[in-house]
């Protein structure tokens, strides 16, 4: 995931909107899912999705290395030997086909291939590429074969200040910084010779991590040619520890590939609707960036997805009305060009969920599954169960809210699923930096699948070993099912949908007013607590409406009343939540 990303793509839209979902409750019934569980269940295999992320886990993947290609070719591999036809191999009449999208890169495609450095009278190394493969800054150049040896300076935390008084030119500089900012201070403007940057979050366990490394980047530059070094706790320990003794000269040794006229490729599949292929339910998984759960977990959920689809279709246990379509590419970029280079197909797709970390073993990582959500109310005042992850997130405006059914609809599939085996589900409020931005950002419904809070998040550590089959289970089961179901949703399911929506409402309304009637007893402002419940009613009001486009062909009369009976006994229920909330 790439955070920093976020506000660009989400600037002057809905999107930059934060949620916390309602309390979580047993699902009631009537399930609109439990059959599409029950045929989905049994047919998806975790060890089969885990043997993709295996796959993927090989290489550090950037767009257009060999790492990333070789991803892209896997998927495909594994499309063709579920039954997907090549798109332009296929007949009319093909309901499963992918195509391979490819797009010229500005930028040659870099890949590391060895990286180390060495205090220079000692033995062993203070970092190898071999046991750090996130060492090597991206975009760093290759050294000569014997290095660069240099005097080591110590920056403190890379101010500009720092900088100047350790006369960092022709030298190699030490910092508390991030590896981009301080390659930009010292070598950009400075004339460093490269940097050893130290930047590894508190919920990275550095202390207890002692030996991880966050990737990081550093901008394209062709003129210094040089490199940027990620440091571990340890390898800034020991850095520090030698420079506390006298002068240190390091032997910094780098080598990478640089492949030009790159490729940057995205693989497109679909399941085609039978009777409306217009509309769409859209997966999307990047590919890029080096580790197993970020997001080769994605990556392998999603195919494993792709081929119960395959194989429902082709027994004819399942017939999508509406289209479901899988990509697989660059974070962010890939599916924001599926919305928006064809503004015909964009306005059939009705839904997006973004797979990113979804095969966590959570004791072993510490990550829980978390569905980040759209924006509701809870992103203006956020209280109670409502909780943002450790990415954390600001309060919004009235004027940003996205009143929309899909957040408690694929909260009750999952917990659907949870109450058969224990699976933990929880969710965020809107953080950003996924797959589901760009749907967001064109008004669209999106979601994200996710755990958080990970101490292994892009450091070195997030390897095959931290990945559960049983979880990628859960999560391609949740998602694959809750596509199924609106993708050939019937009267009955559309208001089977209805009722939960209204019962989530209901239990929003009763949950903020018992809320509200405490803080008005401590003292609190009665006129805000009134202001939270008609806006939580409203939001609900807006919620329920939206549900009118969940039946194929369009809501029936009989759905078109339980829709307006829904949203007549939340308006009610409202009202007396309202009358009751009285001053102490």
């Amino acid at each position: 995931m790439r955070r920093q990303l976020t506000q660009l793509l989400l600037a002057s839209t809905w999107a930059a909107c934060w949620l916390v979902a309602p309390p979580l409750h047993a699902q009631p019934a009537p399930s609109p899912s439990a059959g599409v569980l029950r045929l989905v269940e049994p047919r998806y295999s975790g060890a089969r999705a885990r043997e993709t992320v295996a796959f993927l886990d090989q290489f550090v993947r950037w767009p257009g290395n060999r790492g990333f290609d070789a991803s892209i070719d896997h998927v495909a591999q594994r499309l063709e030997r579920a039954g997907y036809v090549r798109e332009d191999r296929a007949p009319a009449s093909a309901r499963l086909t992918y195509r391979i999208e490819r797009y010229p890169m500005s930028n040659p495609a870099w890949e590391p291939r060895l990286a180390s450095v060495e205090i220079v009278g000692q033995r062993a190394p203070v970092l190898q590429l071999t046991t750090n493969r996130n060492m090597l800054a991206t975009n760093s150049w290759s050294t000569p074969d014997t290095g660069v040896v240099a005097e080591l300076v110590d920056a403190g935390t890379g101010t500009p200040a720092a900088l100047d008084s350790a006369h960092v030119a022709g030298r190699i500089v030490i910092a508390d910084a991030s590896v981009g900012r301080l390659f930009a201070e010292a070598v950009l403007k400075r004339g460093a010779l490269g940097v050893l940057a130290y930047a590894m979050p508190a919920y990275t366990q550095p202390s207890k991590n002692t030996h991880s490394i966050q990737f990081g980047g550093i901008p394209y530059d062709t003129t210094h040619r040089a490199w940027g070094i990620a440091l571990s706790h340890d390898a800034r320990t020991r850095l520090r520890a030698a420079l506390a003794k006298g002068a240190v000269r390091v032997r910094v040794k780098t080598g990478v590939a640089w492949t030009p006229n790159a490729v940057e490729r995205t693989v497109v599949a679909e399941v085609r609707g039978s009777s409306h292929p217009a509309e769409r339910f859209v997966f999307s998984a990047h590919v890029q960036e080096p580790g197993a759960n970020d997001n080769a977990s994605g990556v392998g959920a999603q195919v494993e997805m792709a081929r119960v689809a395959a194989d429902l279709v082709k027994a004819g246990k399942a017939d999508p009305k509406r289209t479901i379509t899988f990509l697989w590419g660059l974070e962010i970029r890939s599916t924001d060009r599926y919305i928006t280079q064809d503004s015909v197909r964009a306005r059939g797709i009705r839904w997006g969920l973004s797979l990113d970390m979804v095969g966590e073993d959570t004791k072993k990582t510490g990550g829980t599954f978390l569905i980040e959500k759209m924006p509701d109310p809870s992103a203006i005042w956020t209280r109670g169960e409502d909780r943002h992850s450790e990415w954390g997130g600001s309060p919004l405006t009235k004027e940003q809210m996205a009143p929309h059914y899909f957040n408690d609809y694929v909260l009750n599939r999952c917990l659907e699923l949870a109450a058969t085996n224990g699976w933990v589900v929880r969710t965020n409020p809107f953080e950003g930096g996924s797959d589901h931005t760009p749907f967001l950002k064109a008004k669209k419904p999106g979601l994200l699948f996710w755990h958080f809070t990970d101490q292994f998040y892009h450091t070195d550590g997030d390897r095959i070993d931290k990945v559960s089959a049983a979880e990628l289970k859960n999560v391609g089961v949740s998602a694959l099912a809750s596509a199924l179901v609106l993708a050939s949703a019937d009267g009955a399911a559309a208001r089977a949908i209805v009722g939960e929506v209204e019962r989530a409402a209901l239990a929003r309304l009763a949950a903020e007013r018992a809320l509200g009637a405490a803080e008005v007893a401590k003292g609190g402002d009665i006129v805000k607590e009134r202001d939270i419940l008609e806006t939580w009613g409203s939001w609900y009001d807006g919620a329920l409406a939206a549900t009118a486009d969940i039946e194929v062909g369009g809501a029936s009369g009989e759905t078109m009343r339980a829709i307006d009976e829904g949203r007549a006994r939340v308006r009610e229920a409202l009202r007396g939540h309202l009358s009751a909330l009285t001053p102490s």
